[in-house]
């Protein structure tokens, strides 16, 4: 395909939309817009871009694509603004937000006319770096793109156009209605935030009764909150955007608590048993290599021994290998194992590499969790 493509907002996940393009379309141009001068600078230097203006608009009425990959507070006001141009030509819309029923509502009153058709979209896929600096042409392999049209049946047209467009991301693509995804985003995404941030508001109140829950939660504990380090404006502006889908979860799971309750309450062993047994069947028949809408964390485990440069003699056999890490941590504690050392990387293949340069290097153990 050739034309012009428009991103606005050069973050992680519009530049990658924007790698992705230019790979598979190399006749196409992209331009981007970003409200931050010099990461749009960045963007042309690291040639995400071909080419970045100073306002969108001014771009925006010659675009046979516009991408709208700003938070979804934001994405609301591009919208109104798209809204007060002449479009003279056919243009498709999308965003890249992770809540979709209110801006698809948005967008179909606002743009009623033909030659402008927008299709809500999410790829669910991120990276624990962010900007435009950490953007990749491959973020969204095999991870699922979910497009949401205001009429399925109306827009099958758009939509085999934008999947071309978005081809080079070789993502999964699935198409549902806005609603549907704002359920399933809610359930697998948007409530374990909520979850993470409570647990650890909870530890932080109980650490006034004892200093150990802090020093203590460096281990486990910390892996499994590990969603509550996200930004915080992001997901109020989230919550805010899927507040009846989440009520109405925060509803459920109050009542499977009351469950849970009542059952201790009441020494229901077997209760107690078959609550544990069901959640570990169906969290085990997960897809394990499947990317889903919270980005996977690929840790490598490895018992080290407690001396003065074994950090330094683990990352330079890495390096010898060219094997990228994103994230390192030496654990005081966890599960009773003392002296671990945990290594974070981008993908299953880095983090399956770096065992095997371990090994070949050292006879340090590894392993996953």
């Amino acid at each position: 395909m050739n034309g012009k493509v428009l991103i606005i907002g050069l973050g992680l996940i519009g530049g990658s939309v924007a790698l992705a393009i230019k790979k598979e379309y190399p006749n196409t141009t992209v331009i981007g817009f970003d409200i931050n001068e010099q990461q749009a600078r960045l963007a042309k230097s690291l040639k995400v871009v071909d080419d970045f203006c100073p306002n969108y608009e001014s771009v925006a009425t010659t675009a046979d694509l516009i991408l709208i990959a700003v938070p979804v507070i934001q994405a609301n006001l591009v919208l109104e603004n798209l809204s007060r141009l002449d479009f003279t030509k056919q243009v498709l819309i999308s965003d890249v937000g992770s809540t979709k029923e209110k801006i698809v509502q948005r967008a179909t009153t606002l743009f009623p006319r033909k030659n402008v058709t927008f299709i809500g979209g999410h790829p669910m896929a991120g990276s624990h770096k962010s900007g435009v600096i950490a953007a990749k042409a491959h973020l969204f392999e095999n991870a699922f793109y979910v497009l949401t049209p205001s009429d399925v049946e109306e827009s099958n047209e758009a939509i085999e156009t934008l999947i071309a467009w978005l081809k080079g991301t070789k993502a999964n693509i699935v198409t549902m209605t806005a609603k549907e995804h704002d359920l399933v985003a809610g359930v697998i995404s948007h409530f374990p935030h909520i979850v993470a941030a409570g647990l650890v508001h909870q530890a932080e109140d109980l650490q006034q009764k004892s200093p150990f829950v802090s020093r203590l939660a460096a281990g486990g504990f910390r892996d499994i909150t590990r969603i509550a380090s996200s930004n915080p404006t992001m997901w109020k502006d989230i919550l805010i955007h899927n507040r009846e889908t989440l009520l109405q979860l925060i509803d459920l799971w109050l009542e499977q608590m009351k469950e849970v309750k009542v059952n201790l309450q009441e020494s229901q062993e077997d209760k107690l048993l078959a609550y544990f047994q069901s959640a570990k069947q169906f969290r085990d028949d997960l897809p394990v290599k499947a990317k889903g809408a919270i980005p996977s964390f690929y840790d490598l485990y490895v018992d080290v021994p407690d001396y003065p440069g074994v950090i330094s003699e683990i990352t330079g056999y890495l390096a010898m290998e060219q094997i990228s890490i994103t994230n390192i941590r030496i654990m005081e504690t966890r599960e009773e194992i003392y002296g671990v050392l945990r290594l974070s990387f981008q993908s299953e293949d880095d983090r399956q590499n770096a065992a095997d340069c371990i090994s070949k290097y050292t006879n340090y153990e590894t392993y996953t969790v």
